[in-house]
């Protein structure tokens, strides 16, 4: 028998395993649904996972629903604020990480608020700086993290009691450093 004529047995195809459906968790489920009848369509939620739930919303709109956050459902404090700047979209994120030290039933849950604010080329204060809302009559904690994220990217917080410098040097004249078009000098 030559090797020409024997054929190899086919191998059985791989079964494909079966996908489960994504859960969403119920407890998480029933804090976005809150929000979500509260403001329909001024809100996007994210996702919602085990112990966490983002929200997307408008500078317009981002304090009532931080407002809400707070009387509504029992969140007490923001953990931390951080920015992303996106030149292509002309526009700079800021996302609060709100907790609560006083709902027991929140203590692992991690909500997050996030807006987005049309990014200015100059950012000093003034007319033409990148503009939000602050959030520090609701959340006390957010003082030095807006702070932070005005001077690191140049989001001019209205409202808040403080903005001015926190890290960097008070005649700092340069981009606020975590914008992407800021160059290090010298290389």
């Amino acid at each position: 028998m030559s090797s020409d004529s024997k054929k190899p047995t086919p191998k059985p195809a791989a079964k494909k395993p079966q996908e489960k459906p994504v859960e969403i968790p119920a407890f998480e489920k029933g804090i976005s649904d809150k929000i979500v009848e509260k403001f329909g369509d001024k809100i996007e939620v994210a996702f919602v996972k085990k112990d966490r739930v983002r929200i997307n919303v408008s500078k317009e709109n981002v304090h009532d629903v931080a407002e809400f956050i707070r009387d509504g459902l029992n969140y007490d404090h923001v953990e931390s604020v951080s920015g992303v700047d996106y030149p292509q979209d002309k526009e700079i994120e800021v996302v609060y990480h709100i907790g609560s030290y006083s709902d027991s039933s929140l203590e692992r849950q991690i909500l997050i608020l996030s807006t987005r604010a049309q990014r200015e080329e100059n950012p000093i204060p003034g007319n033409d700086a990148t503009k939000l809302p602050s959030l520090r009559d609701i959340f006390y904690s957010v003082e030095f993290h807006e702070r932070e994220v005005f001077e690191m990217l140049g989001v001019y917080f209205e409202g808040h009691p403080d903005n001015r410098r926190l890290l960097l040097p008070e005649d700092w004249a340069d981009l606020p450093p975590l914008r992407k078009d800021f160059a290090i000098k010298g290389r």
